[in-house]
Formats: structure tokens, sequence, C-alpha cells
């Protein structure tokens, strides 16, 4: 991944920040970056998101998925895909 997708995490990150949720990016060794989210007032509601271009040509170029793969969100829209993790990441009675 470039700079460009580490700016696109950043921009998750900021728009999960806005929503009382804790994110940031981490990178790991082998260089894989991804979006760590979680909600501190249930810290055991996690999520971990990552950010990839789109293999069909008549969709968005990028996309952010869910840590199992699936695409959530167009990446062009960080609001949208943090409302969703958001939902995801609610503890009972938020």
């Amino acid at each position: 991944m470039g700079d460009d997708d580490y700016e696109r995490l950043e921009r998750l990150v900021k728009e999960l920040g806005a929503r009382g949720l804790l994110a940031r990016v981490i990178r790991t060794q082998g260089g894989r970056q991804f979006v760590r989210v979680i909600n501190p007032k249930a810290t055991s509601l996690t999520e971990n998101v990552t950010c990839r271009s789109a293999t069909v040509s008549d969709m968005p170029d990028w996309w952010y998925c869910w840590s199992w793969g699936e695409r959530m969100h167009t990446a062009d829209d960080p609001a949208g895909a943090a409302t969703k993790v958001a939902r995801v990441l609610a503890a009972v009675g938020e």
C-alpha cells in the first residue's frame, strides 16, 4: 500500500473518532495496513478495516472492507463508512 492508501485510512480514522470510537492505522511488519477500531464503552467490540482497490471496472476504485474481506463502503466516503462501523460496534443501549 502506498501513501494514498494510508491517507484513505487516516480519513476513516478521523471520521471514526468523531463518532466516539478509538481508531488508528496499524502497519504490520509485512507492510499491510488496516484501521483498528475499538468502542471505548465496550472494549470487546472491535473491528479491523482495510482499504482495497476494486477489481471490477464499473465500481469505485477503492473500498473499505470488513475484517473478513467483504466490501463495506466506497473509500471516497469515509463518513459513510464510519457510520456503518459505528452501528456495528454500538453497545446495547447506546
